[in-house]
């Protein structure tokens, strides 16, 4: 078998905004890696198991478009998910494992080879959606979308998705990074909960008006290396979700969040639905931020 490897992502900016056609930005997170494999080792039984579930969902699904005589014949013959990103955690596992058996097994793969268009993301995104819709009850198809591409990707709405360049990362004082709140989250749940939200008038109108402007705008500074607009609007962002996502942040981080806009020397936000898993951090001065933040395991993401 040939064994692509498959990455983690990060979704910097959109979460849960891209439900409602604010911009997102995603990026690969190439730290964490998964492949599809017959090694031997302990996990192996479990994720046969899981893929074997999944090759079900896939078989009621997706009929004639996946080539299930190989899959049975794989799975029998012990084939799993060998992987390093952890589950629960906001960085893609379920995306990377849907990338895996979209590579392996799709009949008629969407041809990426000749370059990258909307209208190849599109297709890709749409099938993507439709098969890690298993894993969660809903997906967006954002997470597989990137680990199958391994490309930074912006998204404009649900129907506008390209690939985007980002600032080369730097050797300075600042930097993006992970912050692992040491409980994984689950998706389903706190999705459920943005959606309860959603029913609420007051809510829509903020998460329209305030939410999505610092979103984007922070999207908007990052892809063009403006630092100050960033941190300003990032500021606004972990403001915003601290007083309306609260549900979402994990409870050993609240006061961490809190302390970080007070003070200024970093800012959280969630990475993917929250719950758990890794929050994510923006920081000028990493050092000083690790220092506030040494009762949690840090690792940078982007330096600048």
């Amino acid at each position: 078998m040939r064994n692509p490897l498959f990455y983690a992502k990060i979704l910097l900016f959109g979460e849960y905004g891209i439900i409602e056609d604010s911009k997102g930005l995603t990026i690969p997170y190439n730290s964490y890696k998964g492949t599809l494999t017959f090694d031997k080792n302990s996990k192996g039984k479990i994720s046969n198991e899981s893929i074997r579930k999944f090759s079900v969902y896939l078989e009621e699904n997706f009929q004639d478009e996946f080539d299930f005589t190989q899959m049975k014949s794989d799975l029998e013959a012990g084939m799993h998910f060998d992987s390093t990103i952890p589950q629960g955690y906001g960085v893609g596992s379920s995306g990377a494992l849907v990338a895996a058996i979209y590579e392996r097994y799709a009949l008629n793969k969407i041809d990426t080879e000749d370059g990258i268009s909307k209208e190849i993301i599109a297709q890709l995104k749409e099938t993507f959606s439709k098969m890690e819709s298993f894993f969660h009850g809903k997906s967006s198809g954002i997470d597989p979308l990137i680990c199958y591409l391994n490309l930074p990707l912006l998204i404009n709405s649900k129907t506008d998705i390209s690939t985007v360049g980002i600032p080369e990362q730097k050797e300075g004082k600042g930097a993006i990074f992970l912050v692992n709140s040491g409980a994984p989250g689950e998706t389903a749940p706190m999705v459920q909960i943005f959606f309860e939200k959603l029913k609420q008038e007051g809510f829509r109108k903020t998460l329209k008006e305030e939410f999505i402007n610092y979103n984007n705008a922070c999207i908007d500074a990052f892809v063009k290396g403006d630092v100050n607009p960033l941190f300003s609007n990032l500021k606004k962002l972990s403001t915003w979700a601290f007083l309306h996502f609260k549900p979402m942040i994990p409870q050993r981080l609240l006061d961490a969040w809190q302390y970080g806009i007070q003070t200024n020397s970093y800012y959280l936000k969630l990475c993917g639905s929250g719950g758990g898993g890794y929050i994510l951090g923006f920081t000028k001065d990493y050092e000083k931020a690790k220092k506030h933040l040494r009762d949690f395991d840090t690792e940078i993401i982007y330096k600048f």
